[in-house]
């Protein structure tokens, strides 16, 4: 297990520092050191920050494709993976005028917009540091991409077609201090066509909706999560996609994060079907 933990996370982080293997070995097998000495402590490797962006949408927005066009902006500037949108479609705008809902406005989103005392749209919400204008997103990305991440994620999937069930691995390795705070775990689905209103006051009834928000795997605020530097750890959960749902797994990716009251300190997301 030590030789394990050894390649897996120290020895990276030493020989990124210029550091051989053959000192790492040295530091290990010399037999003249004393036995409470011989295990160094060397802190983690930095780890890449990712961003997410919580986009508060909705069908009857004019201006939300130019927020959706932001998005795009900016996942084509840091690249697809480094920046995670979730767009919830809730609020005044995900209902008919007469308060009837769209089909992808859900329980969850309405608890979100009213949670963070939301009133217009589009909105979001980088990395939880507060409600934002799209305008604004560009400059809030920026500078939450160049602060340390303080641990890593990663994720597994597998999807079994028969039960309609979604397995969830979570791997987490604490990289600078200790994190309380909350996993969540969100599913969302791309290419979803449905009518939206555009920025020039036209129908586009073949809009294509991405990144939308279907479920919580976790709870709407996620499971408790505490993790100290340099420790590993695994999670697994899982999700059955209910009967009365018409979502395409093919289309869909599982979102996840840690949180505190800090902000978001990490996030990561992978496709349901690999």
């Amino acid at each position: 297990m030590f030789l394990s933990y050894l390649r897996n996370y120290i020895l990276p982080s030493i020989t990124g520092r210029g550091m051989g293997v053959g000192l790492l070995l040295l530091l290990v097998s010399c037999s003249h050191i004393d036995e409470d000495e011989r295990l160094i402590y060397v802190k983690p490797a930095e780890v890449a920050r990712r961003v997410l962006i919580e986009d508060f949408t909705g069908q009857r927005c004019i201006n939300c494709p130019t927020a959706t066009l932001t998005i795009a902006d900016l996942k084509e500037a840091y690249g697809e993976d480094n920046v995670v949108a979730v767009a919830f479609h809730s609020g005044p705008f995900g209902s008919t005028a007469r308060g009837v809902r769209y089909p992808m406005t859900t329980d969850i989103g309405e608890e979100y917009f009213a949670h963070w005392g939301l009133s217009s749209q589009p909105v979001g919400i980088v990395n939880r540091q507060g409600p934002s204008d799209y305008s604004d997103w560009g400059t809030l990305v920026h500078e939450a991409m160049n602060k340390p991440a303080r641990l890593g994620i990663s994720l597994s999937t597998q999807y079994d077609e028969g039960t309609n069930t979604i397995g969830i691995d979570v791997e987490t390795l604490g990289a600078d201090g200790t994190i309380d705070g909350k996993l969540q775990l969100w599913l969302t689905e791309d290419g979803i066509t449905a009518f939206q209103y555009m920025p020039d006051g036209t129908t586009n009834q073949e809009y294509q909706h991405n990144h939308v928000f279907r479920d919580a795997v976790n709870g709407a605020w996620g499971t408790d999560f505490h993790l100290e530097e340099g420790e590993s750890k695994q999670e697994s959960f899982s999700y059955v996609i209910p009967e009365d749902k018409t979502w395409v797994p093919a289309n869909m990716h599982v979102v996840a994060f840690v949180y505190t009251d800090q902000g978001v300190e990490q996030v990561v997301a992978e496709p349901v079907v690999q």
